[in-house]
């Protein structure tokens, strides 16, 4: 797509996006991929179920823009009129398909065509000369159609899997002879842990100002990442273009980036500790189980992750963990004291090279003038004796959710350093 043209706008139809009920993951998949052909995607737009709405919002569109793109609305129940509303956009009308019906029937059981036949037959309905976008993944066919001289629409279902199916397998190399020109975009993640936003930006001032490649900062809880995006006419001239800023990058966070693109935390620590066939267990309080939770959601998990121990009360610490009634009163639940003794102990009941346990108040109660509502302990066990002891004490404006996700990242990213000090 030329510099001057007009650009590619989304258009995601339902309801159910307006009243928050499901997040709109789909027009950020779309935006990335767009990013990636090199297109200049400028506007996003949602709309209710509303044959009105969604005709008069494709018409403005169709005039500012050269490639729209609709996700939703493609379904069998009668609150599905995406296909319906463009073509009455530009006064066309639909025509059966009978082929899409053969390939619905085929895709179906017998009992669900003879209950919802009518329905579904309204997926085989498009304008004449549309092309259709196979739907491997579902009954709802997409369309290809070029309504206009200048103006062409891409439709997909609102189902994640299925678009993302249809998009590679038909659309991206659609739009990539249609639309893009000989440049593309490629974009490399660096991810840290144990610094702020705030922080990264003042160190990378000059970086910023880039124009190609550019560097961008985005947080999220717990985590900052710095996208680095190159313009070359393909992806070894954009990486080629990004391999300095993100050399630059490594030396001067060194300790802080703990991967890249699509790597977590969990991820790199089970990566780690499987190089060193090493494994870990894990003592939970205050988390309840949300550490060992990020740990098995990685797929690999089982060949360094033994198990845990989610002792909540003070009965279960003192039976499971063998944590002395005499500690527990003495320094309370929430202490370096009792923490380092849950760690220690879990490692040498479930037979571990590493062990962490966790102990804080994740509030909004609970809290106190010597233990207020943010305060963790965590301390880690591991070979030789080695014990590291943390105190954090969150913002205690922060949610119980977050103070426990926030908890998890410290003592995920303390074990990192600790391996990262200690290479093998």
């Amino acid at each position: 797509m030329s510099p001057n043209s007009k650009g590619v706008e989304i258009l995601s139809i339902g309801t159910e996006l307006l009243l928050g009920n499901i997040i709109n993951t789909n027009a950020q998949w779309i935006s990335e991929q767009l990013s990636q052909l090199g297109l200049h995607h400028f506007r996003q737009s949602t709309v209710g179920d509303n044959f009105d709405r969604i005709i008069k919002v494709i018409q403005e569109i169709s005039k500012r823009s050269n490639l729209l793109i609709t996700t939703g609305g493609l379904g069998p129940t009668p609150d599905d009129l995406t296909t319906e509303a463009i073509a009455k956009s530009f006064n066309v009308s639909l025509f059966e398909r009978p082929h899409l019906w053969d390939e619905i029937k085929q895709k179906l059981p017998n009992s669900k065509l003879k209950d919802d036949s009518s329905s579904l037959r309204k997926q085989c309905f498009f304008p004449k000369n549309a092309q259709i976008i196979n739907n491997p993944r579902g009954t709802a066919p997409g369309m290809i159609w070029e309504p206009i001289k200048g103006f062409t629409i891409l439709t997909f279902p609102g189902v994640p899997s299925e678009m993302k199916t249809m998009w590679e397998e038909t659309a991206y190399d659609f739009i990539k002879t249609k639309f893009s020109d000989s440049y593309s975009f490629f974009s490399n993640t660096l991810k840290f842990a144990g610094i702020g936003e705030s922080s990264v930006a003042e160190k990378i001032n000059d970086l910023l100002n880039l124009k190609n490649p550019t560097v961008a900062p985005y947080a999220n809880l717990g985590e900052v990442k710095l996208r680095i995006t190159a313009r070359a006419k393909n992806d070894l001239e954009a990486r080629n273009i990004i391999m300095p800023v993100k050399e630059k990058l490594k030396k001067k966070f060194s300790k802080f980036i703990f991967g890249e693109d699509h790597e977590t935390l969990p991820s790199v620590l089970i990566k780690e500790l499987t190089k060193r066939k090493e494994t870990i267990v894990f003592a939970e309080s205050c988390t309840g189980g949300l550490l060992s939770s990020s740990i098995t959601s990685i797929s690999g998990s089982s060949q360094v992750f033994q198990g845990s121990i989610v002792s909540y009360s003070n009965k279960l610490k003192n039976s499971l963990l063998n944590i002395s009634e005499e500690k527990l009163t003495k320094y309370g639940a929430v202490s370096e004291e009792v923490c380092e003794a849950m760690a220690i102990n879990v490692r040498e009941k479930l037979g571990a090279d590493w062990a962490i346990a966790i102990s804080g108040i994740a509030g909004p109660n609970g809290g106190s003038e010597d233990k207020p509502v943010g305060l963790v302990y965590i301390s880690i066990s591991g070979p030789n004796n080695h014990i590291t002891n943390i105190k954090k004490i969150f913002n205690s404006t922060r949610n119980r959710l977050e103070i426990q996700t926030l908890s998890v990242n410290v003592c995920l990213n303390s074990l990192r350093l600790i391996l990262l000090s200690n290479s093998k």
